[in-house]
């Protein structure tokens, strides 16, 4: 263990961060003595310079263990405010989890950043395709892992040796596993560790769940087929539902994220950030929601934690001294992609509660079931608070404050089995109120870092840090430059997410410029065909949200969960849904067979009904026909096999 001082040096750009720090007085602690306590052990240690005493408790129950360090006179003072930390680790282990991870599955060999970030920031988009457009090729991947962000930062993981370890630190930190015999964890916090064991994966997302929270139970209505995305209007909605209805797409939802109005910008089509119900862009919205309703049709809206300057709530807000300041306290302006915007100050308990019944009444008042709680990863670190905390230390934590809001919101309104909201952001209590994650802006297109392949190990990373619930934009949201969504990605991506807890679309930040679900009569074939398929797995996923819930086991799990293979803890670009559903997308342009890994047990192709063993096998995979696999053991078998079949018995 060592202990030293850190200057850190932060620079935010439309929610990426630019990171250096300036260590100092790196120092080794010299190990004096291991004594047994009544609870575990005391180890003390000693700065070699001032023989100051460092004191290590570990407390065990049963298997598991609690490792923390007591303050002192250094600590107190300033002259140490950051820790080394080694724990020994096997070079043959596989290593998951730190939130939510795009473009790696096994972190083994990586140092790991544990800081929120803007995953898919416009500065990352632009060096890509000007890569693209000079070399004329699609690059995987842009940006060295050690400065990879995501928008999903937790400091959580797990081994294949069946343990996870948990910091309890909201500060940022580095996890360095690329030394095979030791994993080191760099803190700014004291340490607090769990560690934590089990004799299988269930049981260590059980111990998991029950140490960082329970997601809860979602609304019945979300799994009858699937939810359209429609901007422009009350006339756009009802004209896309009766182009659905002509196609007998099964549809349970519409999602309007412009339900407040918009702004064209030289992004694209975007949300105006004033949440109030925009009546001039959708007349009669109030009785058509009643009217959707009795149809199984419900709405969904769009919020997030920004307001728009030029507004009405911006104006209320400013007077009331509500939104995070800056250093000469003024309203904090941050650039989101080409506009400011303020942020609501949640450490303000008047600014919290103002903003929650915004969420109360503009939006559940209105009929919403549900809306995309967005953002949450900008809190600047050179920002002032209400509350006097250093932003640096809550940073991590503000998508968890946003996610916890949006939670109470419902439960305040008993709406909690009809309402859900779905949240991009997150941190360790993040789990504890938000009902679902979707993964956030994936660009239109193949690429693997940041496209349609993305989703898969991104979806893994965070079941394996406790988060078991989530989905993706069926089709991706991000057009910049060149970049077009095709007939064949968003038909590709929804077969994908028909394998998924919901299965929604999104029209993109240039919906004129991206192929749509009701382009063309294939299009809209395909999505009938989809959207029944998911509507059959109903009782399938709602038995898998229960155990979710109740247990900690993760809805979408990677093919090690069940089945301990070399090639299992490998594998990225496949999944489980659930035990008994084996999931193998197609994620590359123009290709229609892609080779399947199938771990050693019984299998059924869900539309050959040709049977498996275990083994590797080159299979085609038309459009329409992705490749997915039954376990020939479920309970569920005869259920699953059948959900291609026919339309439904209504």
């Amino acid at each position: 263990m060592a202990v030293g001082h850190v200057d850190n040096d932060f620079s935010m750009s439309r929610g990426s961060f630019k990171y250096k720090k300036k260590i100092s007085n790196k120092t080794w602690l010299d190990l004096q003595e291991i004594s047994e306590s009544d609870f575990g052990y005391i180890l003390r240690y000693s700065y070699p310079k001032t023989s100051e005493e460092f004191l290590i408790h570990v407390l065990i129950k049963g298997s598991d263990m609690h490792i923390f360090m007591l303050p002192n006179k250094m600590i107190d003072n300033g002259v140490c405010n950051c820790y080394w930390i080694s724990i020994i680790a096997d070079p043959s282990e596989y290593i998951y989890g730190c939130g939510e991870n795009y473009s790696i599955l096994n972190l083994k060999g990586e140092n790991v950043r544990i800081w929120v970030a803007e995953h898919q920031n416009t500065l990352r988009i632009t060096k890509k395709l000007i890569k693209w457009k000079l070399f004329g090729k699609k690059p995987d991947k842009i940006l060295n892992f050690s400065k990879y962000e995501t928008y999903y930062s937790q400091p959580t993981f797990i081994s294949s040796k069946l343990f996870f370890v948990h910091v309890n630190t909201t500060s940022y930190s580095e996890f360095d596993f690329r030394d095979g015999n030791r994993t080191v964890l760099y803190l700014q916090d004291l340490p607090d560790l769990h560690i934590c064991f089990s004799d299988n994966f269930t049981g260590l997302s059980k111990k998991l769940s029950n140490f960082l929270g329970h997601q809860n139970i979602l609304p019945d209505w979300l799994y009858d087929g699937t939810i359209i995305a429609v901007q422009g209007g009350t006339d756009k909605i009802e004209e896309k539902i009766r182009i659905s209805n002509q196609y007998d797409i099964k549809v349970c939802g519409v999602w309007s994220q412009d339900w407040c109005g918009c702004r064209k910008t030289a992004f694209g089509y975007q949300v105006m950030w004033n949440w109030e119900w925009d009546k001039e862009l959708y007349p009669n919205l109030d009785q058509k929601i009643k009217e959707w309703n009795q149809k199984g049709i419900k709405f969904l809206g769009y919020i997030n934690p920004f307001i728009a300057v030029e507004k009405d709530l911006y104006k209320v807000a400013s007077e009331r001294g509500y939104c995070v300041k800056n250093k000469s306290g003024e309203d904090y302006m941050v650039t989101i992609t080409t506009f400011p915007a303020a942020m609501v100050d949640f450490t303000n308990p008047d600014a919290y509660e103002w903003y929650k019944n915004i969420i109360k009444n503009n939006m559940i008042g209105l009929g919403m079931a549900g809306w995309m709680a967005d953002f949450g990863e900008y809190l600047p670190v050179d920002c002032v608070l209400y509350s006097g905390e250093d932003p640096e230390k809550m940073h991590n934590t503000w998508p968890s404050l946003w996610a916890k809001m949006n939670h109470e919101a419902i439960y305040e309104t008993k709406k909690e089995s009809e309402v859900f909201f779905f949240t991009r952001s997150g941190f360790t209590d993040t789990i504890k109120y938000s009902s679902m994650m979707w993964t956030g802006d994936q660009h239109v297109d193949w690429s693997k870092d940041d496209g349609l392949p993305s989703v898969i190990p991104a979806t893994l990373s965070l079941s394996l840090s406790g988060f078991g619930i989530t989905h993706s934009d069926a089709g991706g949201y991000t057009t910049v430059m060149q970049m077009r969504r095709t007939k064949e990605l968003l038909m590709r991506w929804e077969e994908m997410n028909v394998f998924s807890p919901l299965l929604r679309l999104h029209e993109g930040n240039q919906p004129e410029n991206n192929i749509q679900f009701d382009a063309d009569s294939e299009t809209l074939t395909h999505l009938s065909k989809m959207s029944y398929m998911h509507y059959k797995l109903k009782n399938y996923l709602k038995y898998l949200v229960k155990m979710c819930s109740e247990e900690g086991t993760p809805v979408m799990r990677p093919l090690f969960y069940h089945y301990n293979e070399k090639q299992s803890y490998e594998e990225k670009t496949e999944y489980l849904l659930g035990r008994d559903i084996l999931v193998a997308p197609i994620i590359d342009e123009s290709t229609y067979e892609r080779s399947v890994y199938l771990p050693n047990d019984n299998w059924v192709h869900l539309f050959s009904k040709t049977g498996y063993e275990g083994g590797i096998y080159k299979l085609k995979s038309p459009i329409g026909e992705p490749l997915v696999f039954i376990r020939k053991n479920s309970d569920y078998f005869s259920e699953l096999i059948q959900i291609t079949e026919g339309r439904v018995n209504e």
